[in-house]
């Protein structure tokens, strides 16, 4: 009697973990609610679903570069999770992926090892900082990525700035910021338009300037071109709208050809990446 009571005891038991191994796989079948990937990488190693999502508005987390260093900002964490453990990429071809994809964008692998990768971008202003854990190992079914959105200190250059700029040196280079690959302005920067203005329409009331683009190495000689001179015609125009007389601004592009600092860095692009206003 006890002997059956037992065993129906251990098929029950067997049947319960059955359930809720069953039921853990059937929740990580798609990503939790209120979840996405982050834009900077929005292509996940295939078979991934996103099993733990978290964000906080504001704190700081230590990175594991050499030397580590705490960055604040905007925290997102996003945990992977394979729904197959028999079609396990690999930790390299995990890294690899975001390692890529941080490339492509300009970006740079500050530390790389077996199962950790750190990485910097900058976009649209904000210094993106992300940390990738991946498991070297085949049995490991997860990585994770942990994001930190820094947001540069702008400070607008003055009207005045830019006019003993311009008296000294003839020409006064500006971060003017436009949406990526485009030539948008981005709203954070219509303060800086505005200083323009004031300094074309106060100071050098008189004075015709050009406006010329440049962008830094990134993507093609002839694709560069053609964003320097739309992001330089984005600005005439802008300035045109905020009173300036359109015969008093010219406009030029140079993608790429005149960079004043070292493309092969991410602060190099940065800098390569400007608007100068040139007196004629």
């Amino acid at each position: 009697m006890w002997g059956r009571t037992f065993s129906a005891s251990v098929r029950y038991m067997a049947i319960a973990v059955l359930c809720v191994l069953g039921g853990t796989a059937t929740a990580y079948s798609q990503d939790v609610r209120n979840s996405s990937d982050h834009p900077l990488f929005p292509n996940r190693m295939p078979g991934y679903v996103i099993s733990n999502y978290q964000q906080q508005a504001f704190t700081s987390y230590k990175f594991r570069s050499r030397p580590p260093q705490d960055i604040e900002g905007k925290y997102t964490r996003i945990h992977y999770l394979l729904t197959d453990p028999k079609k396990h990429p690999g930790g390299l071809a995990i890294r690899r992926n975001y390692e890529n994809a941080v490339a492509s964008a300009g970006g740079e692998v500050l530390y790389s090892d077996d199962n950790i990768a750190v990485m910097k971008v900058s976009r649209n202003g904000v210094e993106v900082w992300a940390e990738l854990h991946a498991s070297k190992k085949k049995a490991g079914r997860t990585y994770t990525l942990l994001i930190v959105e820094r947001a540069s200190m702008t400070q607008v250059i003055t009207a005045d700035a830019m006019a003993a700029a311009i008296e000294k040196d003839g020409f006064v280079a500006l971060d003017v910021h436009f949406a990526t690959g485009s030539a948008d302005i981005l709203p954070e920067s219509e303060p800086l338009i505005h200083e323009i203005a004031a300094m074309l329409s106060k100071k050098h009331g008189g004075m015709r300037v050009g406006v010329e683009g440049h962008t830094d190495s990134t993507g093609s000689q002839a694709t560069n071109l053609a964003l320097s001179e739309a992001r330089a015609k984005s600005v005439v125009e802008a300035l045109i709208s905020a009173g300036i007389a359109r015969e008093r601004l010219d406009r030029a592009g140079f993608g790429q050809d005149r960079p004043i600092s070292d493309n092969r860095t991410e602060e190099g692009r940065a800098k390569n990446r400007r608007v100068e206003i040139v007196k004629r």
